[in-house]
């Protein structure tokens, strides 16, 4: 369960796209993530999300994996806006069905659609990155490029701090079951076991962040010296080429659906 916490969304595959470069694919993410919301039509981001993550997540074998978090949360996100934007879309004219008072409007249909698709570009595009690149690997290649090591230590404890938590969270609950905690029934059980979870959920967050920033000042983390790494991450001059092309390539469209407007 630790090393759970500690890969984060890290799904370990063998793959050439696990190989690539961690900023070959943040590059690539950036790119998808800005076209996706730059253009105005709801296509772009279809082509994004069927043409390119789609294919990249089964090169990259992580397809089970990110559909289950697209299941988990954007299915119910997607749900919710299909039906509020379905029916009470302010400026719908084009009524589709009606029963009563309800009706659903093509425009309200529309946003829905195109809201929902732009999420799920936003989130794939990230989980690409996640689920392909481990921590550590993402790390030492941000320290090899002379970022900042508080910004370094920043973007990876964002991404493994609801990993942990939830490890946390699940030790906490199995402890305090064993101790005779009701943590399951009614809706007053559950409200009156809430608080026996959070109190060590909490302190114990607190004193495990003391004992990392213990630890970092131990390892000479605000040193400013050359620091060596045993994780050494390859970077090859097509990599570098294939990047400058994404880039490019995405100010073209950018310039091209300024013009288009």
């Amino acid at each position: 369960m630790a090393s759970e916490a500690q890969l984060g969304l890290y799904v370990a595959r063998s793959s050439q796209l696990h190989n690539l470069n961690p900023l070959t694919k943040l590059v690539l993410a950036g790119c998808i993530i800005v076209l996706d919301f730059v253009f105005p039509n709801y296509w772009m981001s279809t082509i994004l999300a069927v043409g390119v993550l789609l294919p990249l997540c089964l090169w990259g074998k992580i397809g089970g994996p990110v559909m289950r978090v697209m299941l988990q949360v954007i299915l119910p996100l997607a749900a919710f806006l299909f039906i509020i934007q379905g029916l009470f879309y302010p400026e719908g004219k084009t009524i589709l069905w009606q029963l009563g008072f309800l009706s659903v409007k093509k425009e309200g249909i529309e946003f829905a659609y195109l809201t929902s698709a732009r999420l799920v570009t936003m989130v794939g595009a990230m989980l690409l990155v996640l689920c392909t690149t481990h921590p550590s690997t993402l790390m030492a290649d941000l320290s090899r490029r002379k970022v900042s090591p508080t910004l370094t230590y920043i973007v990876i404890s964002t991404l493994q701090l609801i990993p942990q938590t939830q490890a946390k969270a699940r030790t906490i609950i199995d402890a305090q079951r064993a101790r005779g905690l009701a943590t399951e029934g009614g809706f007053y059980s559950r409200i009156k076991a809430l608080l026996p979870l959070i109190i060590p959920l909490i302190l114990g967050s607190l004193q495990e962040t003391e004992e990392r920033a213990i630890a970092l000042e131990a390892r000479a983390f605000k040193a400013r010296r050359p620091k060596t790494s045993l994780v050494i991450v390859p970077d090859s001059l097509l990599q570098q080429r294939v990047r400058i092309g994404l880039m490019v390539i995405t100010v073209l469209l950018l310039i091209g659906a300024y013009i288009w407007r």
